[in-house]
């Protein structure tokens, strides 16, 4: 993910960050920082990560503002029963951050996306911390 030169008001911080192409890029290296995590990779055993890595890029291009809209499902009914802690959600979290981090994009960009998914923790998050 690279950022444009031309960082004009009227470019969405989807196009900011290269559009669809970067998006998928990210998605796939923060899926492999994620499931080289001991303490999040038995979260995704048997996940159909194809279909999973698909609807990330759909929401991480919507909370950039991009044509893409999310067709998962709600969030909470998503992660229902997975018994997701706090210190997951904020492993995971992290994880997104430093791979837009490594990708060259903006730290405002990177804020408003924190911004952004720290207001899903509530649906995510179920279980207290061990």
């Amino acid at each position: 993910m690279t950022q444009r030169a031309d960082n004009s008001d009227h470019l969405s911080d989807y196009q900011r960050v290269g559009g669809a192409d970067a998006v998928t890029k990210v998605v796939q290296l923060f899926y492999e920082r994620v499931l080289a995590d001991p303490e999040l990779a038995d979260y995704f055993t048997g996940s159909d990560m194809v279909r999973l890595k698909r609807h990330q890029v759909l929401l991480i291009s919507q909370v950039l503002g991009g044509p893409a809209e999310y067709d998962g499902r709600d969030l909470r009914d998503a992660h229902a029963g997975m018994q997701i802690t706090s210190d997951h959600y904020a492993r995971v979290f992290g994880h997104l951050v430093a791979v837009l981090h490594d990708a060259g994009v903006d730290a405002e960009i990177i804020g408003r996306v924190g911004s952004e998914l720290a207001g899903a923790e509530r649906d995510i998050v179920s279980a207290s911390p061990a």
